[in-house]
């Protein structure tokens, strides 16, 4: 299945929590979107493997998309190496996105930073023709390279590089990041409390998207960082308003 947009989160949440709105905008638009996660989040301290498929499940459910995978990485141990390398150029030649969105290069969870740059070597070596992959019945793939890799923001702000008016989707962003009701603020729960299970969090993340809507006159947005020019094609994308 060829997808248009591809997003990739080295932990079931990541993605939603990182641009779920655009995935959500661009499946209204027609496009066909997917999401890939390299691992099971089994290191996370609140649920379980079992709840967190469940969750990106319904999380998938909710944003729309056409296909969701998860690569089975080690949670914590995963390295940017030629075996996880070879497991994502798999994926990416599987998928054949024109724009894949992923972790970020640095960030306060080692995890997210490593799987950023795995992500940026992976998408490079998947163009590649004497890098060779085959698919599950042992054919050889064709070499894809993805037009644009951007990255999704994370815990650390960083000044994106582009940014996208998220406001009508932000009701449906919101229900994909709640689809994880083992991770984020459940005042019924009676697991151990976490970084991103107070309610603190949750506020956070809508202040994030509030600000970079600010930023462009919109009420809510995402930004996205990229080591590539952006072009567009007129100017016609362009977000028209006073600032």
């Amino acid at each position: 299945m060829k997808l248009d947009l591809l997003a990739i989160g080295v932990h079931p949440d990541d993605v939603e929590l990182g641009c779920s709105g655009v995935l959500i905008k661009e499946r209204m638009r027609g496009k066909k979107v997917g999401i890939v996660d390299l691992t099971e989040g089994e290191l996370g301290t609140r649920g379980t493997v079992e709840t967190r498929y469940a969750e990106a499940a319904e999380a998938g459910r909710i944003i729309g998309v056409s296909a969701r995978e998860n690569l089975r990485m080690r949670d914590g141990f995963f390295r940017n190496d030629e075996e996880h390398q070879m497991k994502l150029i798999a994926a990416l030649r599987k998928y054949q996105p024109d724009i894949v969105i992923g972790n970020v290069l640095e960030d306060r969870h080692p995890d997210h930073g490593r799987a950023g740059h795995l992500i940026y070597d992976a998408c490079f070596l998947s163009g590649l023709r004497q890098v060779k992959t085959y698919d599950d019945a042992g054919n050889e793939q064709e070499k894809w390279r993805p037009k644009y890799l951007l990255h999704y923001i994370q815990d650390r702000f960083y000044e994106p590089d582009v940014i996208v008016d998220i406001s009508d989707v932000w009701e449906e962003r919101l229900q994909s990041i709640l689809a994880y009701r083992t991770q984020f603020h459940d005042p019924n729960s009676s697991e151990p409390q976490t970084y991103i299970s107070s309610p603190e969090f949750l506020d956070a993340i809508t202040a994030r998207a509030r600000m970079l809507g600010k930023r462009i006159g919109v009420r809510f947005a995402e930004g996205f960082l990229s080591k590539k020019n952006i072009g567009i094609s007129n100017l016609d994308a362009l977000v028209l308003q006073e600032t």
